[in-house]
């Protein structure tokens, strides 16, 4: 099985240092490592299974490659691309936030 490396851009790289802050700032370092724990995760499964993710916000912001995938025990969905020779991470976002409104202002 081939593994495709998982590159985040810029937006998604301030995403998830915007997240552990959230967390640190809350005095939780439990709460931060947890989150640093399974967004590796995700990106490990991502890259082993490209496919994995829903493709639920493709049609509504007319990105037909777009998916996501839901971080384990977290409430964060990373969004992202299968591109031939690695996985594009557009965003790490909050899944209580406006998506559609949050993809449109840092993806792409």
């Amino acid at each position: 099985m081939s593994v495709k490396a998982v590159r985040p851009r810029r937006s998604a790289i301030d995403d998830v240092e915007r997240a552990i802050d959230y967390y640190l700032g809350e005095g939780s370092i439990d709460a931060a490592s947890g989150f640093v724990d399974a967004l590796e995760g995700a990106y490990s499964e991502i890259g082993r299974h490209p496919s994995i993710g829903s493709p639920r916000y493709a049609v509504e912001l007319n990105l037909p490659e777009l998916r996501h995938w839901a971080l384990t025990k977290s409430p964060y969905l990373v969004f992202y691309v299968d591109r031939a020779d690695h996985i594009d991470v557009w965003r790490v976002l909050h899944q209580h936030r406006n998506i559609p409104a949050s993809m449109q202002d840092g993806a792409g």
